[in-house]
């Protein structure tokens, strides 16, 4: 069984092990209940109450239950950028889908992390603290516990977690800075594509950023741009950006073109939170993929 453990400081000393606890965690309440109710804290090695006040070089223990999840093993590539007791963050390929679904119940990340697991000898149900589209690339958080997700998806609900992409978009944007802020819905539950509703839409805003622009006899004028996310709709950026006319270069779905990019030129670089047990504040940044690149060099010098 997974645990968390604390040895008690000498400014720690006369403390409560649930104030040495909150000073040092970021447990959600939804699980200092569980902690209560259901012994979790050891002191030394023996189950302890939270009101009792250790003395220093004292170890605090927090068992967490043995969860796991029925997903088939695969033995698919995981770039893995980071991972502790609680996380572990994944430069997602593209291609591939995040979590099974009716139409793909197998060949997905959660399928990889299974596999991930089982071979370095660990036990947690797989839990996804955010997802992105299957030909979208970039970092995604695995939650290994229950407390991490909940952390997690507390600070999505409060806008506290940044997420930065880049994209490829057809045609040139003339402004350097603009912010998109217009509801998204889906009009036909049949298909999976979204649009602009002014009308039924959820609130969505998307800041965008140009970071180069250029010009190409083949293929026409296109812009990249860095895209930062203020909430989190299905398909925001590619919605959004179409919306203005610039579709993303390779998004099918939503009309570009796939003779310079065969899948949308969308890839999640750069992703910031804090860390849902420690309360460490984390930065991670991911390089943009070789297709898009390739891409980009399809395309002729740089122009102002």
């Amino acid at each position: 069984m997974a645990k968390y453990e604390h040895i008690v400081t000498e400014e720690e000393s006369g403390l409560t092990i649930n104030q040495i606890l909150r000073q040092n965690y970021r447990f959600s309440s939804r699980f200092r209940t569980k902690m209560k109710y259901q012994s979790l804290v050891d002191l030394n090695g023996s189950p302890a109450p939270g009101y009792l006040r250790p003395e220093a070089g004292d170890i605090i223990g927090v068992r967490l239950p043995e969860e796991t999840s029925d997903f088939t093993p695969e033995n698919i590539p995981l770039d893995i950028i980071y991972e502790d007791e609680d996380l572990i963050l994944i430069n997602k390929q593209p291609g591939i889908i995040v979590h099974p679904t009716k139409g793909h119940p197998e060949h997905t990340i959660a399928n990889a992390v299974m596999y991930y697991m089982h071979e370095s000898g660990q036990s947690f149900k797989v839990r996804f603290a955010n997802r992105i589209d299957m030909d979208t690339t970039g970092t995604i958080i695995v939650a290994k516990n229950a407390n991490a997700q909940n952390e997690l998806s507390n600070q999505m609900r409060h806008n506290a977690v940044i997420k930065r992409y880049y994209a490829l978009v057809e045609g040139r944007i003339e402004e350097d800075h603009f912010v998109i802020d217009l509801p998204i819905g889906r009009p036909d539950q049949v298909s999976i594509r979204r649009t602009v509703m002014e009308q039924g839409g959820k609130n969505a805003v998307t800041e965008v950023n140009v970071a180069g622009r250029y010009e190409s006899e083949e293929f026409g004028p296109h812009t990249l741009v860095e895209v930062t996310l203020h909430t989190g709709r299905t398909h925001q950026i590619r919605v959004h950006l179409s919306h203005t006319g610039h579709v993303i270069a390779g998004d099918e779905l939503y009309g570009g073109r796939t003779d310079l990019i065969t899948r949308q030129a969308l890839h999640a670089y750069h992703i910031e939170f804090t860390h849902p047990a420690t309360g460490e504040y984390m930065k991670f940044e991911t390089d943009i993929p070789e297709d898009i690149r390739e891409a980009i060099s399809k395309l002729q010098n740089p122009v102002k």
